[in-house]
């Protein structure tokens, strides 16, 4: 092996002295692992715009949910209007078809929540009714549609909840137990 350092003393053999293989050892070492890490930053980097990058689009969209509801609400009413309403409806549901498309492409669908148990991440109880029917929890009306992005939650379904029937007392029981 031929030592390129000139101030370095070779072995008599012509051997770099040990100090010297571990010292350049030592620089290899401490080359791959700044390497490694320059790639591993690079690739995190690459990941966080990603992320960033569907975060703003989940934002957007949304945003843009409340103005399709409304507007499927404005439908659903127009079904009950004259013939010309009705031909002029048509033409809107047709653009609401195309607003849902968009957020199907985008990976984004409502959710079902009438009958299902009530989960504050998916949900937000705007009313309660008591009922014996169903167990505590039972979400018995959606007020407003909740969507998902793949598992993120970008809208809460508003919606009714059930609650335990309270018991009635009566001014005779309540004074009983004294």
């Amino acid at each position: 092996m031929v030592n390129d350092d000139p101030q370095a003393e070779p072995t008599p053999n012509g051997e770099p002295l040990p100090a010297q293989t571990e010292e350049k050892e030592d620089y290899k070492d401490k080359y791959l692992r700044l390497l490694a890490e320059s790639e591993n930053m690079r690739k995190r980097m690459q990941k966080d715009k990603q992320e960033m990058t569907r975060f703003a689009i989940e934002n957007v969209l949304a945003d843009v949910i409340t103005p399709m509801d409304n507007l499927e609400n404005a439908l659903t009413s127009a079904k009950s209007m004259s013939p010309d309403i009705k031909n002029w409806a048509f033409g809107f549901q047709m653009i609401l078809g195309q607003f849902l498309d968009v957020l199907q492409q985008h990976g984004v669908a409502s959710f079902k929540s009438e009958g299902e148990q009530f989960d504050p991440r998916k949900h937000e109880a705007v009313e309660s009714e008591e009922s014996e029917s169903v167990p505590t929890g039972t979400i018995l009306q959606e007020y407003i549609k909740g969507y998902r992005c793949g598992d993120r939650i970008i809208r809460v379904a508003r919606v009714k909840v059930s609650v335990d029937k309270k018991p009635s007392t009566t001014p005779e029981e309540l004074t009983k137990g004294e």
